[in-house]
C-alpha cells in the first residue's frame, strides 16, 4: 500500500543484508491468532483510563499512510456524551421512521451506552490528492484495525461496527462528521465479560493463490 521513501538526493538505497537482531514477538502473534470480537452487550465497565486511551489512539495512528496525508481522525464518545449523542440520533431516527414502537424509541441511546467507550474512526480521504483515494480509505480501515488490536493488547475487547449512524449523512453530522468525510467504523471498547470461542475461519486453500507466469 505504501511505497519506499526516496532519499532527498534521488540516489537509490542499497541494502547488503537483512538485519540479524530484529526481535520476534510471540505474544503479538498469539494475540493476533486468538483475537475475536465479542458482542456489544459483553463489553463491560470499566473502560480504558485516559492514558490507556491515548496509547490506543497513538497506536491507531501508526498505520500505512502513503503521502503522509493523515486521511483519518478520531471522535471519542465517552461518559454522558454517549447518551446525549444517542438521544439526538434517536430524534432523527424517529423522523426517518414514523410509527416506531416504544421499544425502538431509545434504540441509539442504548447502542452508544452499552460499551464504556466508543471511538468513531472518520475517513477524510482527499479525492484531489495525488495519492489514490482508495489508498487513503484503506489507511482509515487500517487505523480501525490497529485500534482494535491495541485495545486487545491492553486487556480490553473491541468491536468494530458500522451501523445506521455511520452510514447516514445527517446522522453522522450529529457526531461531528463533515460533508467531505465518512465514518470508517464505530470501535466499541470495554472489558470482556467472557472469553470468546473462535468462529470458523476460511482455510488458506480457500483464500490464497500464488501467481505464476
Amino acid at each position: 500500500m505504501t511505497e519506499p521513501a526516496h532519499s532527498h538526493s534521488g540516489a537509490a538505497l542499497a541494502f547488503a543484508a537483512p538485519l540479524a537482531d530484529v526481535p520476534v514477538s510471540p505474544q503479538t502473534l498469539e494475540l493476533l491468532e486468538a483475537r475475536r470480537s465479542l458482542p456489544l452487550r459483553a463489553l463491560l465497565e470499566p473502560g480504558p483510563s485516559p492514558d490507556e486511551l491515548d496509547r490506543m489512539l497513538a497506536i491507531a495512528a501508526r498505520v500505512p499512510d502513503h503521502g503522509r496525508l493523515v486521511p483519518w481522525r478520531f471522535i471519542v464518545l465517552e461518559g454522558d456524551a454517549r447518551a446525549a449523542a444517542g438521544a439526538q440520533l434517536d430524534e432523527l431516527y424517529a423522523v426517518r421512521n414514523p410509527g416506531l414502537t416504544p421499544d425502538k424509541s431509545r434504540m441509539w441511546q442504548d447502542y452508544l451506552t452499552r460499551a464504556p467507550l466508543t471511538v468513531v474512526v472518520v475517513s477524510r480521504a482527499d479525492p484531489a490528492a495525488k495519492i489514490p483515494e482508495l489508498n487513503q480509505v484503506l489507511s482509515a480501515g487500517a487505523a480501525c484495525m490497529n485500534l482494535v488490536v491495541a485495545a486487545t493488547a491492553l486487556g480490553y475487547s473491541a468491536l468494530w461496527l458500522l451501523k445506521w449512524p455511520g452510514r447516514d449523512r445527517e446522522a453522522a453530522a450529529l457526531l461531528g462528521v463533515t460533508e467531505t468525510e465518512k465514518v470508517a467504523g464505530f470501535i466499541h471498547i470495554g472489558r470482556p465479560a467472557v472469553r470468546p470461542e473462535d468462529r470458523p475461519r476460511p482455510s488458506l486453500a480457500q483464500v490464497v493463490t500464488r501467481w505464476t507466469p
